[in-house]
């Protein structure tokens, strides 16, 4: 192992200026050591108006409490659950932006870098040290930043791709072998169950595939035992994608481009999944610029890319950021898969969400809630899937989406939405027919 000289994090931090702009390593691989520090500094009286940026970070994010009022700005790429609160406070704030430019922001100076406080593995025999969990756009920072602190950890698994980077590049090294933030998923219920079934109905043999986080990616994996060959390009996989790369089912192999390989910027999941990408040559933890760049997405064929929603109107708006006026998470990567997955060669964009909410509310409405925004627009619809079935809105009429999207409702609401739907259109006779006739 190549020899380090180590600082303190409280000697490290004090490289932050007042008015700096700090990149935090995003997810599993937040500094914490590095943020406690700069916040003892906070407290102390010795800095104002810092902004800091970061995607979504697992554990504890004290630089956006009211007490740093005036001293931490948090300006994040997407909200995470330990920020919401703060974020619809108005105590941080949020930039939209498509995950795949987060990268862009700090390399074409949008968003200035000053300090970059990243976690790395422990430096191998040829001076290098990996990203591990976390590539995303702290790559960009890393290259952008005037001035690099890492903290080196023996938990952070040495990644391949462009997680690789000389030791050259970082300036202050802080040794804290702290394990990396877990990341646990409930088991899938039944709509769950439900939806992960008709998901997986469309997927073909040979697909690669692209999930987001949670329940219903899990039960989707939890179906798809019999299938074969498919790929993974993705902006994250958890500990769903494991027992099918042990069974075989996952293995690359029809893919295009990185053929073999899993392709992913960032990963939450267990220990197991850090574990499985320590030393592994068949995962690439590549630039989020990368990976969810639309046209390379494209380049594979059959990429079948299952997001998530908070409500879709009938015309087929999908609304995936807030709730109303109230910022819920951020654009992240959905539209970059959207649009990839529907230029790719027998490709399929699938938005997939319950059908109501925990409340009983319709997640299926006749107009998204005022102040809601649209993150994949009609134009860019192509699957919808609920408990209820599945739908393909691609190349459909605003009055047969409408007849769609009622047909896989939940029934409590299906009568409301007819109603709804023949106030929009219902002076046409073929639509009235339609439903006259159910």
């Amino acid at each position: 192992m190549t020899q380090v000289k180590f600082t303190t994090a409280e000697e490290a931090v004090k490289v932050i200026k007042s008015g700096d702009h700090i990149h935090l390593s995003s997810v599993a691989s937040a500094p914490q050591c590095l943020i406690k520090a700069m916040c003892e500094r906070g407290r102390a009286g010795e800095l104002k108006d810092v902004h800091i940026h970061h995607l979504h970070t697992e554990g504890p994010a004290p630089y956006s409490e009211p007490e740093f009022e005036g001293v931490f700005q948090l300006d994040s790429f997407f909200v995470g659950g330990n920020v919401r609160k703060t974020t619809q406070a108005g105590y941080a704030d949020y930039i939209p932006v498509f995950l795949s430019e987060t990268q862009r922001l700090y390399r074409c100076g949008a968003v200035p870098c000053n300090v970059a406080m990243i976690q790395v593995s422990r430096p191998d025999k040829h001076g290098f040290v990996s990203l591990g969990t976390s590539v995303d756009a702290t790559l960009a920072a890393v290259e952008c930043a005037d001035t690099v602190i890492a903290v080196v950890n023996k938990y952070v698994p040495r990644a391949f791709g462009d997680a690789m980077i000389p030791m050259s590049k970082i300036d202050l090294f802080v040794e804290d072998d702290q394990p990396l933030e877990e990341a646990h998923f409930t088991a899938p219920n039944e709509v769950e169950v439900a939806i992960g079934k008709h998901c997986a109905a469309l997927i073909e043999d040979g697909a690669t595939l692209q999930m987001g986080i949670g329940a219903i990616p899990n039960a989707v994996l939890a179906q798809l035992g019999g299938h074969k060959n498919l790929g993974i390009h993705t902006e994250m996989f958890a500990d769903g994608v494991l027992p099918l790369v042990r069974a075989g089912v996952i293995n690359g192999e029809a893919k295009n481009i990185d053929k073999g390989k899993m392709v992913s910027t960032f990963l939450m999941g267990s220990n197991d999944v850090y574990n499985f990408i320590d030393d592994n040559p068949a995962v690439l933890m590549k630039d989020v610029g990368y990976t969810n760049d639309p046209y390379i997405i494209a380049k594979n064929d059959k990429v079948t890319a299952i997001n998530s929603a908070l409500q879709i109107d009938l015309t087929g708006q999908v609304c995936a950021d807030s709730l109303g006026r109230k910022f819920y998470s951020g654009v992240g990567g959905q539209v970059d898969f959207v649009y990839g997955a529907s230029m790719s060669k027998g490709g399929k964009a699938i938005i997939a969400m319950p059908s109501i909410t925990n409340k009983g509310v319709s997640k299926i409405c006749d107009a998204l809630m005022p102040g809601a925004g649209v993150v994949t627009t009609r134009s860019h619809m192509h699957w919808f899937v609920t408990e209820n079935g599945a739908v393909d809105l691609y190349g459909k009429s605003l009055q047969e989406r409408a007849r769609l999207l009622i047909s896989v409702a939940h029934p409590s609401a299906q009568e409301e939405l007819d109603r709804a739907a023949f106030e929009r259109y219902g002076s046409h006779h073929h639509y009235i027919k339609g439903y006259m006739g159910k």
